[in-house]
């Protein structure tokens, strides 16, 4: 039996000038394409469909961003027709172009009012498609430090698996929740 210890046993292993030299931190490989080599975010997503989960998420994004000094990027999805859609599709197509103008209005007047308060960078940008591929194109293309969404409200993604989960099991950026 040895009364030499694990730390000394470990420490008689190295050879002078090898990496892993105690005292020398190990070279570690960073995920690659992850770190964006800033100290803090830069770019804030937030999801934004008109829901009261959403406008939550949206507001907490604001928070984020602004404490952060980030640009905040509100993305609203336009659905795509589905095929039985298709025959209604231009008032379909209007209807989603009267949301997002809404929508923005509605940030317009948020920030009107609160300019005097906080101020943050942000943009607006609309895209057509599915709410996930939109939201993790759009996040790729900015190279969004994280993504902020509200939770599901439909009782359906239980099953079928909501958006705010499939951002997450995507596993590109953080993601955040509000209920």
């Amino acid at each position: 039996m040895s009364n030499e210890s694990d730390a000394d046993r470990d420490e008689a292993a190295f050879e002078p000038g090898e990496p892993g030299e105690p005292g020398e931190p190990d070279p570690v490989a960073a995920p690659a394409g992850f770190e964006l080599g800033t100290d803090g975010p830069t770019m804030i997503l937030a999801g934004l469909d008109g829901s009261d989960s959403s406008w939550r998420a949206t507001a907490y994004a604001a928070g984020l961003a602004r404490r952060q000094g980030a640009t905040l990027a509100i993305a609203y999805v336009q659905p795509v027709l589905g095929a039985a859609t298709a025959l209604a599709g231009a008032a379909v197509e209007e209807t989603t172009r009267e949301i997002a103008e809404e929508l923005l209005t509605a940030i317009r007047e948020a920030e009107h009012r609160l300019r005097d308060v906080w101020r943050v960078d942000w943009r607006f940008l609309t895209v057509r498609g599915d709410p996930f591929t939109g939201l993790a194109r759009l996040a790729d293309e900015l190279r969004a430090d994280g993504v902020v969404v509200g939770a599901s409200e439909q009782a359906g993604h239980r099953v079928i698996g909501s958006v705010a989960v499939r951002l997450v099991k995507a596993g590109r950026w953080p993601v955040t929740v509000v209920p």
